[in-house]
């Protein structure tokens, strides 16, 4: 006779579709997280554009309403605050940044949060569902194959209820990701457009005006940075906010490592390509980048999680600036 517990938590395979393809059985990391393979965001009038030619996709791209509307953010901020391009650039970066991004940032580290404190309960009933599943295997002289499939579609609904119970499903953790990269894409765009005349405002062409509007080395914006100081300076950057992440993470997936050598890959990628295009695409890349760096350490400070009602968890740290610079200082500066 079944436990009460295999009672309650076991439901058989109806019929064993053993060539079946569960959509459950998607990629997972070892903190529950799944993430999605990346799908290539489009703007619906990409599609209408066909194949009539090899730079058709982009010209979709830069006329879509989106990217129109990047513009007329750009030019309302330059409009009501008089302030030079450079200014402007890093002005309206930092509003969107702040004013978007952090927000969904917050709540990412919110279902993350909520999601780690779930762990326990989710090793707790993988254990007893795991002999339970033993016993039944026993009894009804399953295979190992089917015993497994069982154990897997059983937990697999167990911690989908667990989620919904916490409304934290780690699906919502990747809202974020949805939202700022588009947006990236989108200002990136609206400032190309921007660099090669594309866009007047009044009467003016605003290509004349970045030309003259830049600061330091870099006076004229629609020009590349020959320096290569803002194209390094964004893959320095990046590469510090990859390895923060790496080493805020203690006991990696395979999954995770694999992410972060890729992601690491792209941060020097992204020098040589920001060396071949305007420097007023290369200042917001670095604003962003800068904001992405503030928004992360942010991000670990206990008063500011509090006040996002981020809830403790058990890797929570009282010392999280003294701990990252111990564990940065250990990996790259001591290292025996």
């Amino acid at each position: 006779m079944l436990s009460r517990l295999g009672r309650r938590w076991l439901r058989p395979l109806p019929v064993l579709q053993l060539g079946a393809r569960d959509p459950l059985l998607a990629p997972t990391s070892t903190d529950g997280i799944k993430y999605p393979a990346l799908q290539v965001w489009a703007v619906a009038s990409v599609s209408a554009v066909g194949s009539s030619g090899p730079g058709s996709w982009y010209e979709a791209l830069a006329t879509s309403a989106p990217v129109r509307g990047a513009e007329d953010v750009l030019l309302g901020v330059h409009t009501a605050t008089g302030l030079p391009w450079w200014a402007c650039i890093g002005l309206t970066t930092v509003a969107l940044r702040g004013g978007v991004t952090l927000p969904l940032a917050a709540y990412q580290h919110y279902i993350l949060a909520k999601v780690e404190n779930l762990q326990p309960e989710i090793k707790n009933i993988a254990r007893h569902l795991n002999q339970e599943v033993a016993v039944l295997a026993n009894q009804l002289r399953w295979s190992k194959r089917v015993a497994r499939l069982t154990y897997l579609k059983n937990m697999r609904r167990l911690v989908s209820e667990l989620y919904v119970r916490d409304n934290c499903h780690p699906f919502k953790a990747t809202v974020l990701v949805w939202i700022q990269f588009p947006m990236w894409i989108f200002m990136s765009v609206a400032l190309r457009n921007f660099s090669t005349g594309a866009t007047h405002s009044e009467g003016f062409s605003v290509q004349e005006q970045l030309a003259t509007d830049g600061i330091l080395w870099f006076p004229d914006l629609t020009a590349l940075d020959s320096t290569w100081i803002l194209p390094i300076s964004v893959g320095i950057i990046n590469l510090l906010i990859v390895e923060i992440f790496a080493l805020q993470k203690i006991g990696m997936s395979r999954f995770q490592t694999y992410i972060t050598y890729f992601v690491r890959v792209v941060s020097v990628l992204m020098i040589p390509i920001a060396a071949t295009v305007p420097s007023s695409i290369v200042l917001y890349w670095l604003c962003s980048s800068l904001m992405g760096l503030s928004q992360n350490l942010l991000l670990r400070s206990p008063r500011f999680r509090q006040l996002c009602r981020i809830p403790l968890t058990k890797s929570d740290s009282d010392t999280p600036y003294k701990d990252l610079f111990a564990a940065f200082y250990t990996k790259f500066i001591s290292r025996k």
